[in-house]
């Protein structure tokens, strides 16, 4: 049976619909009693705590939302700018590949908290700090999909355009780079996200202001609703971003065809 081409509209409205019935859902089971609110505030309790944080004379969580996404935005930008032509380079040289592949398989498997202690040591407590931990902790998932998205590009096509004449530079401009782009935003959609969870740990550890300050911070204080609230912030924030990544990648890869819900 053939599946039904939904429009954008059509998957918004259902979409709105299933968010609407599950929020609605949670506030009833909270309201007759199954969910104790002290665990598990309800949906109005939280949007209540939400905009206290927002307008009310407690408000911050804009900063704390500005904060956290200038430190992944910075740490992640930064990592990309190296991640990529060192992927590139290593997708495309066996040489490069096997010299720099050992390194990587170490670096590699180091979750993020593993770096705080250390950066700490070197940097202190400052932005430098934060952005360090998102750098080491997007690099090298970075530079793996980078490499594996160059490897991935028709080695034929490489052998035609350098039997035609082509330079190497001209082999990666005009072969490599279009070949492997697809993937390499696909990856850096995936190691965005990776970002955020970097940000939030070296927030809960050392900082005095972002969402992971601020959640940390609810749980020492017993607050669920603001916990709730900074969980649902970051998201939303990463949503936002996400549909921006999605713009950008629409931009660069036109030729590409539109899939419905995408």
């Amino acid at each position: 049976m053939e599946e039904k081409e939904f429009s954008l509209w059509h998957y918004i409205v259902l979409g709105s619909a299933g968010l609407l019935s599950f929020l609605a859902l949670w506030e009833i089971v909270v309201g007759v009693g199954l969910v104790d609110p002290y665990f598990l505030p309800p949906p109005s309790i939280i949007a209540k705590r939400a905009l206290q944080m927002t307008a009310g004379e407690d408000a911050v969580l804009p900063h704390d939302i500005r904060v956290s996404a200038t430190r992944v935005l910075t740490g992640f930008m930064l990592s990309a700018l190296v991640g990529v032509p060192f992927g590139v380079v290593m997708g495309m040289s066996p040489t490069v590949r096997s010299l720099l592949n050992p390194i990587i398989s170490i670096i590699r498997p180091l979750p993020a908290l593993s770096w705080i202690p250390l950066s700490m040591l070197w940097l202190g407590i400052d932005e430098q700090q934060k952005y360090a931990i998102v750098f080491m902790g997007c690099f090298a998932s970075i530079l793996v999909y980078t490499m594996d998205a160059t490897m991935r590009v028709d080695p034929i096509l490489r052998r035609a355009a350098m039997n035609l004449g082509a330079s190497n530079v001209q082999v990666m401009r005009h072969v490599i780079l279009p070949g492997a782009l697809p993937d390499i935003l696909s990856g850096l959609k995936v190691v965005l996200a990776i970002a955020w969870t970097c940000v939030i740990s070296a927030e809960m550890v050392g900082a005095n202001s972002g969402l992971g300050f601020r959640i940390w911070t609810a749980k020492e204080w017993s607050d669920t609703g603001q916990v709730l609230v900074g969980m649902i912030s970051i998201s939303v924030t990463v949503l936002i971003l996400d549909i921006l990544f999605r713009g950008i990648e629409r931009l660069l890869l036109p030729w590409q065809r539109k899939i419905p819900g995408t």
